[in-house]
């Protein structure tokens, strides 16, 4: 019981990092969103694969961050926000309306998901994969990896 609190501790504190830079740097705000997002997927993924215990709060906590995030995501990529650190690709800004319909893609996969994450462990191995195929769309087409 002591790890799943501290497990949903991280998820959520990711997450409030992220929304208190509302006023940052979007190069900034935009990694933290991704923090919160990798931690959501990474607590998500072991569940499914049993490296964690399955916990329905915790999963749906984690679901819900997927949900969240994309809206306010796609607004952190202003015209000059791109970055040599930065992974964003430049494709984003060649492609605006392809890149947020990825994000709202996400958002839906996430959305449906939701239920099925506090369900059971069988129903968010069965829904997790459309999440994660909709992350790796985004990282494959708008993502430039960095060595």
């Amino acid at each position: 019981m002591l790890k799943s609190c501290l497990r949903t501790a991280a998820v959520l504190a990711a997450f409030a990092a992220t929304t208190s830079l509302a006023n940052a740097d979007p190069i900034e705000v935009r990694q933290n969103m991704m923090k919160s997002v990798g931690a959501a997927t990474g607590t998500l993924g072991k569940m499914v694969k049993g490296e964690i215990p399955y916990d329905p709060q915790l999963a749906g906590m984690a679901m819900r961050v997927l949900f969240t995030t994309p809206s306010g995501f796609v607004t952190q990529f202003p015209d000059g926000a791109d970055s040599p650190t930065s992974e964003a690709g430049p494709k984003i800004w060649e492609d605006r309306a392809g890149f947020e319909k990825v994000a709202l893609d996400m958002q839906t996969a996430a959305m449906a998901a939701i239920p099925a994450a506090g369900e059971s462990l069988d129903a968010l191995k069965a829904s997790f994969g459309s999440v994660a195929q909709n992350c790796r769309a985004c990282h494959e087409t708008y993502r430039v990896k960095k060595n």
